[in-house]
């Protein structure tokens, strides 16, 4: 099947947004299953949002591919793997170019990019000729990054998805996503940038009842420097530190961040610091 029949099987679009997000999606999956195919899921897992939307149906796009290793390996590289990738993609007909990013030296991330000419491919799904409009040089872009040095052991699972044709990945597990989650909201440092994805995706996991290991999220703040007390991190002070946290938020840039990925931006006219004090008081903490 090629990237035009893929399309229009799967996704309805209507606006360019709507195609370049459909886009992107197909080349995020094609990303997994070239993995799979070159054993990377053997030392391996996914993670974040585009784990969420792909293998539990969150219902927000997310633009990056996220993944960590089992394990810490120094000096851990993604291009032995580009070429798997590169061929799953060319035999669905993409055409593209991958980039590794300049390294952070201060953070155990190994990064890439996928590069697509956006006029080329909208060309190439029939997209109409006023929505095909750009320069040149425009380029979809997705970008794929391992944390190389994770903080912990963490259970994973295998999970099989069917399109756009049968394959499986190897996620962490959803309690440890949230814990991950909960880590970036309160540590994350964005400056004056207000990531309202992350609160949204806070509510998924509250309204799903997905219980939050605080083991876990003490982990990774003692790794990132955000937990330094030598008592362990108690849920009274974790429900606090969120409340102190959403209180210092924009939650109006939040709700105007978020709506540019969220399938229906209703779900966020409710939010308010109470809103989000309530949602705290439901996580399931073990």
């Amino acid at each position: 099947m090629n990237i035009k029949d893929m399309l229009q099987e799967r996704f309805q679009p209507k606006t360019r947004a709507d195609y370049i997000i459909a886009l992107k999606t197909l080349i995020q999956e094609m990303v997994l299953i070239g993995l799979g195919r070159a054993k990377f899921f053997e030392h391996a897992a996914f993670y974040g949002g585009t784990a969420l939307r792909i293998v539990y149906q969150l219902p927000r796009f997310s633009e990056d591919l996220d993944f960590t290793l089992l394990s810490p390996v120094k000096d851990y590289s993604l291009k032995p793997y580009f070429q798997a990738i590169t061929t799953e993609l060319t035999a669905f007909g993409f055409q593209v170019e991958i980039v590794e990013a300049a390294k952070q030296t201060e953070k155990a991330i190994e990064s890439a990019f996928i590069k697509a000419n956006t006029k080329l491919h909208l060309l190439k799904i029939g997209v109409p000729d006023t929505l095909a409009k750009t320069a040149a040089n425009e380029v979809i872009k997705v970008k794929f990054e391992i944390d190389t040095n994770p903080p912990h052991a963490f259970d994973t699972e295998v999970k099989y998805l069917l399109v756009p044709i049968p394959y499986s990945v190897k996620v962490v597990s959803l309690e440890q996503m949230f814990a991950g989650k909960i880590h970036a909201i309160l540590c994350r440092n964005w400056k004056t940038r207000v990531k309202g994805r992350d609160w949204y995706d806070l509510v998924w996991f509250v309204s799903r009842k997905v219980s939050c290991p605080a083991a876990c999220l003490e982990s990774r703040m003692r790794q990132s420097g955000h937990w330094t007390n030598s008592d362990k991190l108690d849920i009274a002070t974790l429900q606090q530190l969120l409340s102190d946290t959403i209180r210092r938020v924009d939650l109006k840039a939040a709700r105007q961040e978020a709506m540019l990925f969220v399938d229906n931006p209703a779900e966020l006219e409710v939010w308010s610091e109470d809103f989000f004090v309530y949602c705290f008081k439901e996580i399931i903490w073990i």
